[in-house]
């Protein structure tokens, strides 16, 4: 008999895209706080780098950003874009991983589902049944 292949991203994320995930994060995070890197752009401006999800073969980094207040979300990503190239320099020589992994950066959106999800439970009729229960 044959072992059903399975999609091993499906059951979630592994215990070491975990670990690896959340070191990439911290060494991002401190390289932008502690200015490790002078980006001319980021002057002043803080960013909050909430989650930073591994590809299975840990090649791929996808960190997800949230500037402070959410404003100049566009210009955010964009200049991070820019500066891909620099911070994956930086992780190669902080981290110990045979290849250091690319780095893409999305906009965090959670916080926007968060809000939205509280304005559904606030409406009268979601109310009126939550109550119910």
């Amino acid at each position: 008999m044959s072992k059903a292949k399975t999609n091993p991203q499906a059951a979630g994320p592994t215990q070491r895209q975990r670990r690896v995930g959340e070191e990439v994060r911290a060494l991002i995070s401190s390289a932008l706080m502690r200015g490790d890197l002078y980006i001319p752009d980021f002057d002043g401006t803080m960013i909050t780098i909430t989650e930073v999800r591994m590809s299975i073969d840990l090649r791929h980094a996808f960190a997800f950003v949230m500037p402070l207040g959410g404003e100049n979300m566009d210009t955010t990503l964009e200049t991070l874009k820019q500066i891909a190239p620099l911070l994956r320099s930086h992780l190669a020589k902080s981290m110990r991983l045979r290849a250091a992994p690319i780095l893409h950066f999305e906009p965090d959106l959670t916080f926007d589902e968060v809000d939205r999800l509280e304005r559904l439970f606030r409406l009268p009729q979601v109310a009126q049944d939550l109550k119910a229960k």
